[in-house]
């Protein structure tokens, strides 16, 4: 751009602000209204503009100056429409699209509902105070009023007795714990209870020989139960709270109570018995998993209540409250999340519940790494997979013992020391084979040895197995070959060939392997005869749900030892084993797929007939003059000559057919070739 310079006073351009419309585009004369002084200049039109003098007009600012802004709601939603996805509609559950319209980005919305008004100004303590000392309550009654049930309240349920409840002290069936023994004698004397318990009693009677008294009660066998418990409970109770430390390290209610939560007195799970009927209080409601009663032990018993049967339960089973209970199972704490399950008798809710726990909650922890035990252990039914097809009864008998391989490598580092030591005696001198040590300290887990070495010229794998002098019978081993060293020479004198068939260690082999098939075949007349009495009871023979038919897993269903979903499966062989009369029956049904009307009016042996009496009608058929067939053969290019019979008719001389691939061709013979002249 060309650069002009005015020679005017510098204070006419000073005093004058420059004006933001100013185009110099639309400038190409100078006004006549300006002063003589000032020369007349034309500009050129301009080219460029640098980044600073960019000229801004109003045309400028409505492109590219700012806009009106939008609320964030509304370019998140414009946005998300462009994109053509609307995720709120997905995500966002009602409780948060309330929230987030009741933040309104940041703004304070105001409450018009009088009491939401009231609710705001009780979170004030100052009011709240002062609202308790008009209404005359404590905090604990005003509380207590909050949390009142509103709307119609049913009547209480009133739990109507078919007979008077019978409350026992009987020690539980179960007891001792595994692994504590106790006095046989007291034991038998604390079981003597079980058998009174069978007698059988009618409900009449009971009602007339029912009584309150306790003094007459005989509880001569429970007390020497409760003595032998308390024994255990001394014994168990730091252990005890040490595992609960161990595993149980999240908070959860029915977990066992320990350190401030433990009192004296807490009764064990041994305690416990399915049947017994307690007395209890409920602690905890909870809505997925359901009550929670202390009943006076180091776990709460659990009610299993869930989901909407909360509804009709809610005005009747309240935290806090005396209720009756019976003990309905007792589990293992470690593997069942809440051991001890209960139902309430007083008051009766068992006609209110609905949804029902198909299994109880379980711990699934780092150790547990076979899920098909988990199940087990828990009680679920097996995880459904294709029956195999396998019949265990027809198997083969088992006779290679596990052991058989360590004797071998045993046997062969044997005659390895030994030929050693009649290779080179002299580095066994002074030396007994049997004071023989390892020379460095011998590492069972890493006896094995993965390497590679060069045999021909060519790098191959190798393996060195490694075996402690402590497990060699050296004595043995020596004393075999003096001997069979002395019967070689006594064979050789004689001009005999002397060969050793057996040896110590092979004898051994089979003596093991026979002691594995003996056990094998024991087991399997075991199996025989538990296969026979569960067919004449009428019983399965499989575990009931552990197979299911291949159907219910679908068409496409993964199954690892399918060779199809082997990595380097490239198609099934086809069978060489074929037999002819299964190769003549292929034949036959590809050769009569256009006619249906065969397959089902002759028999296999019919077409074979029918086929034989063609090929012998097209053997007469055949012997023609050759001077009849020059005059056929004027037009070399001719289909007259075609013989279209191997369209329809079946494969002549099929015994003559050859083998291709291992399949027997249908359409090519050994005479005549396919390209002939």
């Amino acid at each position: 751009m060309q650069s002009f310079q005015l020679q005017t006073p510098p204070s006419l351009f000073s005093l004058i602000p420059p004006k933001p419309s100013l185009n110099p585009k639309k400038i190409s004369k100078t006004p006549s209204n300006f002063p003589p002084f000032f020369p007349t200049l034309k500009f050129p039109s301009p080219k460029a503009f640098s980044s600073d003098e960019f000229p801004v007009d109003e045309s400028f600012l409505e492109a590219f100056g700012p806009k009106d802004k939008d609320t964030e709601d509304e370019a998140r939603k414009k946005n998300w429409i462009d994109r053509g996805w609307a995720p709120w509609e997905e995500i966002l559950s009602p409780e948060a699209d309330f929230a987030r319209k009741a933040l309104n980005e940041g703004e304070e919305v105001p409450l018009q509902n009088p009491e939401s008004i009231e609710a705001f100004k009780m979170l004030i303590p100052k009011y709240r105070k002062q609202k308790m000392e008009e209404m005359g309550l404590s905090e604990d009654e005003y509380f207590a009023k909050q949390f009142e049930l509103k709307g119609e309240k049913p009547e209480p349920l009133k739990t109507m007795w078919a007979g008077p409840m019978v409350v026992r002290h009987v020690p539980p069936r179960d007891w001792p714990p595994r692994g504590w023994e106790v006095d046989r004698e007291e034991l038998e004397f604390i079981r003597e209870a079980h058998k009174l318990m069978a007698v059988r009693v009618d409900c009449d009677d009971v009602e007339k020989v029912s009584s309150t008294d306790t003094d007459k009660m005989c509880l001569d066998r429970y007390k020497v139960f409760l003595k032998q418990y308390n024994e255990w409970v001394a014994a168990n109770k730091d252990r005890l709270e040490e595992e609960s430390y161990k595993l149980d390290q999240d908070d959860y209610p029915g977990r066992r109570k320990r350190g401030k939560e433990y009192k004296e007195g807490m009764f064990e799970l041994p305690f416990y018995y399915p049947g017994q009927i307690c007395v209890g209080k409920v602690t905890t409601l909870h809505l997925y998993q359901g009550a929670f009663v202390d009943i006076g032990g180091v776990h709460d018993g659990w009610v299993p209540i869930k989901r909407n049967d909360w509804y009709w339960i809610r005005h009747h089973i309240k935290v806090g409250m005396s209720v009756i209970v019976e003990i309905l199972a007792k589990r293992d704490p470690y593997r069942f999340r809440f051991p001890i399950e209960m139902r309430f008798i007083d008051p009766n809710i068992d006609h209110l519940i609905f949804n029902r726990f198909e299994f109880p909650p379980v711990f699934h922890r780092d150790e547990d790494a076979n899920p098909e035990e988990l199940i087990r252990d828990s009680g679920r039914p097996p995880i459904p997979r294709k029956d195999p097809g396998i019949k265990i009864e027809e198997e083969p008998l088992l006779s290679n013992h596990p052991y058989v391989d360590k004797l071998w490598q045993l046997h062969n580092a044997e005659q390895l020391i030994l030929d050693d030591f009649e290779i080179n005696p002299e580095n066994y001198k002074d030396k007994n084979l049997k004071d023989l040590t390892d020379d460095e300290e011998f590492d069972e887990e890493n006896s094995v040895e993965y390497t590679q070495a060069y045999h021909k010229k060519q790098l191959l794998p190798k393996m060195i197995m490694k075996v402690s002098v402590k497990e060699l019978d050296m004595e043995a081993a020596l004393a075999e070959r003096l001997h069979n060293n002395k019967l070689r020479k006594e064979a050789e004198k004689r001009g005999e060939r002397f060969k050793v068939h057996k040896m110590r260690r092979n004898e051994e082999m089979d003596e093991y392997d026979f002691i594995h098939w003996r056990r094998s075949f024991e087991e399997r007349g075991a199996l025989i005869r538990d296969i026979s009495c569960r067919q004449a009871l009428g019983l399965p023979l499989k575990e009931p749900g552990r197979y299911v038919e291949a159907s219910k897993f679908g068409k496409d269903q993964y199954d690892p030892d399918n060779p199809l979903y082997r990595y380097d499966y490239w198609g099934e062989p086809k069978n060489s084993e074929k037999s002819k009369q299964e190769r003549m029956t292929d034949a036959h049904n590809k050769s009569i797929v256009g006619k249906g009307t065969v397959w089902y009016e002759m028999s296999y042996d019919d077409a074979i007939k029918l086929q034989e009496r063609r090929e012998a009608q097209g053997k007469v058929k055949k012997s023609y003059d050759e001077d009849d067939t020059d005059e056929y053969q004027t037009d070399e290019d001719s289909d007259d000559d075609f013989d279209y019979s191997i369209l329809s008719e079946p494969i002549e001389n099929e015994s003559d057919q050859p083998v291709v691939n291992g399949t027997q061709s249908s359409r090519l013979s050994s005479d005549d070739g396919m390209f002939e002249n």
